[in-house]
């Protein structure tokens, strides 16, 4: 009977599948409008992409941050 062969993950495999995933582009405008509403709806989507990551430029990330951090009540 053959041992079983140990490998070490190096997360190589995750990445190269999530390359493969289709992309596409939406303007900024046009996702937030479909999110807020999906939000006030309360629309149970939402959740399914909790998750998910996003790639967003660094700009924004960094009003994201700000807002969060500077929001009352956060």
């Amino acid at each position: 009977m053959m041992r079983p062969r140990l490998r070490i993950y190096t997360g190589e495999e995750h990445e190269a599948a999530l390359s493969d995933e289709p992309r596409v582009t939406i303007s900024f405008g046009e996702f937030s409008r479909i999110v807020i509403d999906a939000s006030e709806y309360d629309r149970t989507w939402l959740s399914d992409f909790e998750g998910e990551t996003l790639q967003i430029p660094e700009d924004l990330y960094e009003v994201l941050a700000a807002y969060r951090r500077l929001r009352p009540g956060a």
